[in-house]
């Protein structure tokens, strides 16, 4: 059986940017033109970049951005059956998008599940009318109910993105939000505590102080309120942002990037990382749209960019993204780092009831995750 392997499609057109945004995004203002070139610069890049990996296995595809509900269904159906021919699947093939609220009608939403999408991700971000003003959506928090409502009608699985640690949000606040979210019958939920990015819109509020974000503080009692609920509602923090109802709903996506494995990138900006004759290659794709397709028009592949990772770089990639998830990384992986289970500071840790080394895996305890940043610092040296 080949080795797994995963897609990544960037589209990066949005209605509006956020204000805590710091993708790969423009506005989507009557673009159709350089749409349509855009899907078949996408559909050329495939192509090539197929010729690279050789016989795979697709175990994922992933509609990203942006705002990928923009898309027009006939789009993502010809990028689905293309991938399907140059990397047959011999597993389960998840196909996931990404959605907003404001792009659930009925009849845009089924013909994405005709087009082969059967797990879709809404970015619900807050099911509170005053954050969602906050945080620039331009949809309320009626809209996002009847937008989940409708995607657990017509989809095989349903995920909800959810932003905490805003300005003025107690635990009560969350929880309650939680517990509202985890009844609209959504089997995957990604709770991601706001972060402010440099050059973002919030960035520069908080500068001119007419932003003041929750203390780190508050941030730990809401992560931890995030695991309560969660867990009272039958989620399984399978890693730190990211909480499923059972093994089925886990995002096999994003496990390819936790695990380690290859995962093809294709759309500006996007990233990858493949295997070519025994080599684990980083790729970079061109991030403005007309360098992206000027670049697959010259080379049939839209990298800005590629480096070859070096064993050393890959075994910081798996310590980083491994002890994300619970299931950890093994030691093997970390053999250009040193570490083993009894390296000195393996052991501090372990002690210190922030990781575990059972079964020749390293792990983060539930109390290590809390302190990821940190802990990952030491183990990196």
């Amino acid at each position: 059986m080949t080795s797994p392997l995963g897609l990544y499609v960037h589209w990066p057109y949005c209605a509006r940017i956020c204000p805590y945004c710091d993708f790969n995004v423009v506005r989507d203002r009557g673009r159709k033109v350089e749409q349509a070139q855009l899907v078949e610069a996408i559909l050329t890049d495939m192509r090539t970049q197929a010729d690279l990996t050789g016989p795979r296995s697709l175990v994922s595809i992933f509609f990203g951005g942006g705002t990928p509900s923009l898309m027009e269904p006939d789009a993502v159906a010809r990028i689905i059956a293309e991938a399907k021919i140059l990397w047959p699947s011999q597993a389960v093939l998840e196909i996931s998008l990404e959605a907003n609220p404001t792009d659930a009608e009925r009849e845009r939403f089924e013909g994405f599940a005709k087009a082969g999408v059967e797990r879709l991700s809404l970015g619900l971000q807050s099911l509170n009318d005053a954050s969602l003003k906050l945080l620039g959506r331009n949809h309320g928090a009626d809209e996002a109910l009847r937008a989940a409502r409708t995607a657990r009608d017509i989809f095989a699985r349903l995920s909800v993105d959810l932003i905490y640690a805003l300005p003025g949000q107690s635990s009560q606040d969350w929880a309650d939000e939680l517990s509202a979210a985890s009844d609209l019958g959504a089997d995957h939920i990604s709770p991601y505590q706001l972060t402010i990015e440099s050059g973002t819109a919030f960035d520069r509020a908080v500068r001119r102080g007419a932003l003041v974000p929750p203390d780190d503080e508050l941030g730990a009692v809401l992560y931890e309120t995030t695991q309560t609920v969660l867990s009272q509602r039958g989620f399984d923090a399978y890693e730190v942002s990211n909480h499923a109802k059972g093994q089925a709903a886990r995002s096999r996506h994003n496990l390819i990037y936790w695990r380690g494995e290859d995962y093809v990138g294709v759309g500006p900006g996007a990233h990858g990382r493949i295997t070519v004759e025994g080599e684990r290659v980083a790729t970079f794709a061109a991030s403005k749209i007309s360098d992206y397709r000027d670049q697959v028009e010259a080379t049939g592949l839209g990298w800005e960019s590629e480096q070859v990772l070096s064993p050393k770089e890959q075994a910081e990639e798996r310590l980083l993204a491994g002890l994300r998830i619970d299931e950890g990384v093994s030691f093997n992986d970390l053999v250009a780092l040193d570490l083993t289970p009894d390296h000195h500071r393996v052991v501090q840790l372990v002690e210190l009831g922030l990781i575990t080394t059972q079964a020749n895996r390293l792990c983060a305890t539930p109390q290590g995750r809390a302190l990821l940043d940190a802990v990952t610092s030491v183990l990196a040296g």
